[in-house]
């Protein structure tokens, strides 16, 4: 299984690049399955504009994501929550990005507060992010609450406690993940599909 990590932050050096690093190390390693990340922070993509359908120039980069994204049976987006929502960063990606890349994909949303938040992030990217690419969200979710104590690769830093809450949730969100991404590669096979008639949802 091939799996796309999103982080959508726009930060550098974020905690969501931290919680897809973790996320990234237990798919290979308790998985075997392989990854890859787009760090938007680290390597962002230019804001959407109408010449991303006249091939401009600035959109040259955006065939390797395309072609990563088309190759990848599934996906997950981490992103945090910053005052109440999620960064444009993440919202801009689900702009420029659509179908074929993410059609009948199976999806985990991972949402990054430095408290008690990131429930906001989780509605917002269900609501809106989906209708038109055909983006699968799985029922279950992940929220990296108290960033700060864990996820650490220094794990002296990690509060024991919420480091095991989190990472037995993450197991779980992941087999999931993986199952999902099974059961729906014969949907994305099908040929009764037809992305032409409607290309938009409803």
């Amino acid at each position: 299984m091939n799996i796309g990590i999103i982080i959508g932050s726009h930060r550098k050096d974020s905690q969501s690049a931290k919680v897809g690093r973790f996320l990234s190390t237990l798919l290979t390693t308790q998985f075997g399955a392989d990854t890859w990340t787009r760090d938007l922070g680290a390597d962002p993509l230019p804001l959407w504009d109408e010449e991303i359908w006249s091939d401009g120039p600035q959109w040259e980069p955006l065939k390797l994501l395309s072609a990563q994204l088309t190759q990848s049976d599934g996906l997950i987006v981490v992103a945090p929550e910053w005052h109440g929502m999620a960064p444009a960063a993440i919202k801009n990606f689900f702009l420029c990005i659509g179908m074929p890349e993410l059609a009948h994909k199976p999806a985990v949303a991972c949402a990054v507060s430095a408290g008690e938040g990131g429930a906001y992030v989780i509605a917002e990217l269900r609501m809106s992010s989906y209708k038109n690419n055909r983006l699968c969200w799985l029922p279950e979710h992940l929220i990296a609450r108290s960033v700060k104590a864990i996820c650490n690769a220094d794990t002296t830093l990690n509060d024991a406690d919420l480091q095991a809450a989190f990472g037995m949730r993450a197991h779980y969100a992941l087999t999931l993940l993986l199952a999902y991404a099974k059961a729906l590669k014969p949907i994305r096979e099908d040929t009764q599909i037809d992305h032409t008639q409607f290309m938009n949802g409803m």
